[in-house]
């Protein structure tokens, strides 16, 4: 079944400002918040759709890879992005403060019942992970090693006297319009309703160790340099009843040494001397997935471009492949003998030899324009 458009979901167009696209979603949200409809199973997934659009719709890294690469851009990124797995804690953990006191303070808790204590969410972590263009092109499977701040073996929380487990304290303020309760998160235990009660001597003033851990991360075919993925609860732990952070993957890519990557296309130059372009030859190229023989006609000319069709980079929208370009470069000699020397210019004035471009062979600008439709 496919995703609904997020621009759709929150009833804003492509060209909404961050402000119009922030009140589009504490709008849809307010609407089938939990509290609003109690039981209700289709306001619940109109909610936690309207939290995946705003969480990506908000950020204007991810905004603009899911507006060149719709949904795709996330797949295989986990939690969030385009998976649909998020949860109550996830929404009320990161867009919390979005509504206020629209629902009189009781909203800002982050556990999934409404009204009920706030769970903190631990830090990220951010890696980069280097792909060469054959990872790119054919996805892989990463394991990478990280250090990840987790509670201790036998650290042990209660409940925090000051919010009572809630994560939050209300404040009641009276002004000209009379009395106005507000929520703010406890200053004793950081939001997670719970502080320490004991701990192991090898743990921080919070409960925290650090361990080694190697998470394993599937990358889809296609993804761009610079693009991140999202490894959902592979951040850091935080203290008492709470949810990891993410581990956030950067994508970063490596050049090859015979092709060059334009978008989903790829480029190849090969050389050939003035006897393989007079005579034709067959030749043997690289290409991400293996190397191909290509058959060169008599009297190829230098600037010519052979497209290979599918033979480029896999798109993240599942539409095919990228082609292959091969553009042919015909060396010319640095040195001669004597006897090569008196070939050409015996052949100087020959009829074969003098140019005559035919009304099919394609001007440079021709050519480039060929590249890039």
């Amino acid at each position: 079944m496919s995703k609904k458009d997020y621009y759709e979901i929150l009833g804003v167009s492509k060209s909404a400002s961050a402000d119009e696209i922030k009140k589009a979603y504490r709008k849809k949200a307010i609407e089938f918040h939990p509290d609003k409809n109690p039981g209700d199973k289709s306001a619940e997934e109109k909610f936690k759709e309207a939290a995946e659009a705003y969480e990506i719709l908000s950020d204007a890294d991810k905004k603009a890879r899911y507006d060149q690469y719709g949904h795709a851009a996330f797949d295989g990124a986990g939690g969030f992005g385009g998976h649909g797995h998020m949860n109550m804690d996830d929404i009320f953990s990161q867009f919390g403060d979005i509504f206020g006191s629209a629902f009189g303070g009781s909203f800002g808790g982050f556990g999934g019942n409404s009204g009920g204590p706030r769970r903190a969410k631990g830090s990220n972590l951010r890696i980069k992970v280097k792909l060469t263009l054959d990872e790119i092109a054919n996805g892989v499977e990463k394991k990478v090693k990280v250090k990840r701040k987790v509670q201790a073996a036998g650290v042990k929380y209660r409940t925090c006297p000051t919010c009572n487990g809630q994560g939050q304290v209300l404040k009641v303020t009276n002004t000209i319009l009379g009395r106005m309760q507000t929520a703010t998160t406890c200053h004793v235990c950081g939001g997670s309703g719970q502080i320490i009660e004991s701990k192991p001597n090898n743990a921080d003033a919070y409960g925290m160790v650090l361990e080694d851990e190697t998470v394993s991360i599937k990358i889809p075919a296609g993804v761009v340099d610079g693009m991140q993925l999202k490894v959902s609860g592979k951040g850091n732990d935080a203290p008492g009843n709470s949810i990891p952070g993410d581990l956030i993957v950067a994508i970063e890519e490596q050049e090859h040494e015979f092709l060059k990557r334009e978008g989903e296309n790829l480029h190849y130059d090969l050389y050939i001397s003035v006897a393989e372009a007079a005579l034709g030859v067959s030749k043997e190229i690289e290409t991400v997935n293996g190397k191909v023989r290509i058959k060169l006609d008599e009297g190829i000319q230098s600037g010519k471009i052979l497209r290979l069709k599918g033979k480029g980079i896999p798109s993240l929208n599942s539409y095919g492949n990228g082609d292959l370009l091969v553009h042919i470069n015909v060396w010319t000699p640095k040195k001669l003998s004597k006897e090569q020397r008196q070939f050409f210019e015996n052949n100087l004035n020959d009829e074969n030899f003098i140019p005559h471009p035919e009304k099919t062979d394609k001007s440079f600008f021709e050519k480039v324009k060929d590249m890039f439709s």
